[in-house]
């Protein structure tokens, strides 16, 4: 019988995700060498040559991906049985960056399941426009960033459009020039002027922040619209239902970025969960998008 050791399947995918020795000794603080000879023991163990060493970058062969997958697997559960059954809770700290616009209704049901799994996890959550967000997570300043943008990028959550959002019962909307409330650098403004210039509606700015709330705030006193994504709106806010009398905005991406299988245990927990939350918004407002198509029939 042979058996797979869990410290060599974890130079294994560390060298696979790193893609050369030298990387993954610095992450494992090992040795080269000591990586090395793992690695070659490895696969004098199973009989088979799991790299491509000819070019500059080491590469998996058809078996070395292979036992990726097992090795992932393997690590993951004998990690999760020795933090159960020892009860030696994973300790440490992750940074998430979101945008306001998408913090609800996802992002709390998120934090309390990744809570659920690793209770002495501290969680950083950092609320910033896409424009920011992204520069900063290349300098390492988030272990992981949500972004909305108006094309896919980094890993693809969903797909939401962007609808027109009022006061419940309000007639805003139906005015004209139509008064918009929406922030200045906010990415969805281009896109909603954009549009009410294709059809020809005139509008003009109710206020001038970039402040989230002071906009919130205007347009639930029925002093303006805004666009916001499907699902998102407050609960102090609704859809418009205009019927057409207001241009279509199109889709909003969101998208995730930092899910790298290196960055460890918590930090591709959360990135589950928040592929999960985001897929499961969509699946909903698709449902209720449905419903609102036979309503009107």
């Amino acid at each position: 019988m042979r058996n797979l050791d869990i410290t060599t399947l974890r130079s294994f995918i560390a060298v696979a995700d790193l893609g050369g020795v030298t990387k993954a000794a610095g992450f494992l603080n090992l040795t080269q060498s000591a990586v090395s000879m793992q690695l070659k023991r490895l696969e004098e163990l199973l009989g088979l040559a799991l790299f491509d060493r000819t070019g500059r970058r080491i590469i998996l062969t058809a078996p070395g991906e292979q036992l990726l997958g097992y090795a992932r697997r393997m690590v993951a559960l004998n990690d999760e049985a020795v933090r159960r059954l020892s009860d030696q809770e994973f300790e440490g700290e992750i940074t998430l960056g979101v945008p306001h616009d998408i913090l609800y209704p996802a992002i709390p049901i998120v934090l309390k399941q990744l809570r659920a799994s690793f209770p002495r996890i501290k969680v950083n959550v950092v609320n910033e426009n896409t424009h920011k967000l992204l520069p900063e997570f290349e300098k390492g300043q988030y272990d992981l960033i949500l972004t909305t943008e108006p094309t896919q990028g980094g890993e693809t959550l969903c797909a939401l459009p962007l609808v027109w959002i009022g006061a419940p019962g309000g007639a805003t909307w139906r005015r004209r020039p139509l008064r918009i409330a929406q922030g200045r650098k906010c990415s969805f403004r281009p896109r909603m002027l954009d549009s009410l210039q294709r059809d020809g509606i005139d509008w003009e700015n109710a206020v001038d922040t970039d402040s989230d709330r002071s906009i919130e705030v205007t347009v639930a006193a029925d002093m303006a619209v805004c666009a916001m994504i499907e699902g998102t709106e407050p609960a102090q806010l609704e859809i418009i239902d205009h019927g057409g009398a207001l241009p279509d905005i199109g889709l909003q991406y969101i998208n995730m970025h930092g899910a790298d299988p290196v960055k460890g245990e918590v930090v591709m927990e959360m990135a589950e969960l928040l592929r999960k939350a985001f897929r499961g918004l969509s699946a909903q407002i698709r449902t209720l998008d449905v419903s609102r198509l036979k309503n009107a029939g």
